[in-house]
C-alpha cells in the first residue's frame, strides 16, 4: 500500500508542526499562591502525567542540543498537537504514542476531556494575563478523512477546519502562515515553506502567552553585568534586579525562585545551577517528583533576584525525541492512523516546534515571548542568574507546563 505522509503543527508562539506523508511499503505539586483554575482531580492527575512528559521531553531535546545554545518549547502545546494526533491512531502506534505522552492508563476519553477543559480554562484563568490556545486542521481536497475524525477535533479540540487545493500550494502556504501569525500576535509567522505532493494532512497547535509580572522590575536597577557563558567566557548582560518577598527555596544543586504574573495564577519559576552544577546537570535530574518536592520546600520571604533581559527564536524538529520517548512507529511504514483515514497508510514525516520568547523588566510573551526581572539592593538570600539556567511557565490549578527552556547565552536582539 502506498503511504501518505501528513503534518501536524503546533504553535506558542509555538509553534509545531507535525507532517504526515506517504511513502511506499517495503501528586499534584503543592503550590500556595492566589489564582488558579477551579480544577478537577481529573485534570490535576492529567497535569502529573503531563509534567513527566514535560521534564522527559526537555531532557530528550537538551540530548540533541549543543550546549552552548539555548532551549525554549512549549510542552503542552506540543502535547495537545500529539493529543489531536492520537485521536487517529490505532494499534501499536496509538500504544506508542500514549506512552511516549505518559498517557498509559488514562483513557482516550478522559484526555480529550481534560484538553477541552484546559482549552476553555486556560485562556480565563488570569484576567490579567492574556492566553490563547488554537487548533487547526488543513487538509488536501480529494483526501478522504474520516468525518469521526473531524468530529472529535472540532468538538473537542475546537479545530478549525479546512479543506484546500494543495496543488497549488502558494495561496495554502499563505493561509496557514497567516493562521500562525493570528493565532501568535505575529510572533510567529513562518511555520511552513513548502507543500510536497505527497503531504496531505496538516495539524496544526498554537499557544500564545503574555504576562506582567505581578511585582515588575524597575528600569533603573537594570545593569551591566557579567553572565559566564558555557565555554567559560563571561559576556556583558542585561541583568535585571530586584529585592522583594518572593516564593524560593534552595536545594543541593541548584536554588530557585518565582516569579507571579498577575494575580499569581501563572508564574515563572527560575532554576540557577550551584557554582559546582550546571543547567544540564539540573535537566537531567528534574522530573515531576523533584517538581513537587521543590514546591513543597519554597517559602515567601525576602530575597534578591537577578536575572537578564533576553529575546530569542528557536526551532526545533522533533522527530528523534520522540522517538526515544517510546513512540517511533509513527514515524515508519508500521504507523497505523486509520482513524484519520482508511483509504490509505498514512505516517508522521516530521514533528517541528518554532517558539518565541522576549523576558524584560515588564514580563513575559510567550508564543513564546518571556520577560524576567530581578532587582537586587540589599544583604541576605540571593540568586542572581549569571550562569546558565533553567526556567519553566506554569499555571498553578492544574500545575501545567505552560513553557520551558534553558538559557546558556541571553540575547537581547534577534539575528
Amino acid at each position: 500500500m502506498r503511504r501518505i505522509p501528513f503534518v501536524s503543527s503546533l504553535l506558542m508562539a509555538t509553534v509545531s508542526l507535525l507532517t504526515i506523508t506517504g511513502c511506499q511499503n517495503d501528586t499534584t505539586p503543592n503550590n500556595p499562591g492566589t489564582g488558579g483554575l477551579t480544577s478537577t482531580p481529573e485534570a490535576r492527575a492529567f497535569a502529573q502525567k503531563t509534567n513527566d512528559f514535560s521534564f522527559d521531553f526537555l531532557k530528550r531535546v537538551n540530548e540533541d542540543q549543543k550546549k552552548d545554545e539555548n532551549i525554549f518549547v512549549s510542552p503542552l502545546s506540543l502535547h495537545m498537537a500529539l493529543g489531536m494526533l492520537l485521536n487517529g491512531a490505532a494499534g501499536q502506534t496509538a500504544d506508542e504514542m500514549k506512552k511516549a505522552m505518559h498517557l498509559e492508563g488514562v483513557s482516550l476519553a478522559d484526555a480529550n476531556q481534560t484538553y477541552e477543559f484546559l482549552l476553555k480554562g486556560l485562556p480565563t484563568a488570569d484576567p490579567k494575563v492574556t492566553t490563547k490556545l488554537a487548533n487547526s486542521i488543513w487538509y488536501r481536497n480529494g483526501f478522504s478523512v474520516e468525518p469521526s475524525y473531524l468530529d472529535v477535533t472540532k468538538k473537542t479540540f475546537n479545530a478549525q477546519i479546512s479543506g484546500e487545493d494543495f496543488n497549488n500550494p502558494t495561496p495554502v502556504i499563505n493561509k496557514i502562515n497567516q493562521w500562525a501569525s493570528d493565532n501568535t500576535n505575529a510572533r510567529i509567522k513562518n511555520v511552513i515553506q513548502e507543500i510536497k505532493p505527497e503531504q496531505v494532512l496538516f495539524l496544526l497547535n498554537a499557544l500564545y502567552f503574555k504576562g506582567d509580572w505581578k511585582y515588575q522590575f524597575e528600569t533603573k536597577n537594570t545593569f551591566d553585568s557579567p553572565f559566564t557563558l558555557v565555554s567559560g567566557l563571561q559576556k556583558q548582560v542585561k541583568m535585571m534586579n530586584m529585592t522583594t518577598s518572593l516564593r524560593h527555596a534552595f536545594r543541593p544543586t541548584y536554588g530557585a525562585f518565582e516569579l507571579p504574573y498577575g494575580d499569581g495564577t501563572y508564574s515563572m519559576t527560575v532554576l540557577v545551577p550551584t557554582e559546582n552544577s550546571s543547567a544540564d546537570a539540573i535537566i537531567n535530574t528534574l522530573n515531576a517528583t523533584e517538581w513537587a518536592d521543590l514546591q513543597q520546600a519554597m517559602r515567601e520571604s525576602k530575597v534578591a533576584v537577578g536575572l537578564p533581559k533576553f529575546t530569542m527564536e528557536y526551532e526545533a524538529t522533533l522527530n528523534d525525541a520522540l522517538s526515544r520517548m517510546g513512540m517511533p512507529s509513527a514515524f515508519s511504514n508500521a504507523a497505523n492512523f486509520s482513524g484519520i483515514s482508511t483509504g490509505q497508510g498514512l505516517q508522521v514525516s516530521y514533528v517541528k516546534q518554532n517558539t518565541y520568547v522576549a523576558v524584560d523588566e515588564k514580563g513575559t510573551e510567550a508564543a513564546a515571548v518571556t520577560s524576567i526581572g530581578v532587582e537586587v539592593t540589599s544583604a541576605g538570600p540571593s540568586l542572581i542568574c549569571d550562569r546558565p539556567f533553567v526556567f519553566l511557565i506554569t499555571e498553578k490549578g492544574t500545575g501545567s507546563v505552560l513553557f520551558m527552556g534553558k538559557i546558556v547565552n541571553p540575547e537581547t536582539t534577534l539575528p
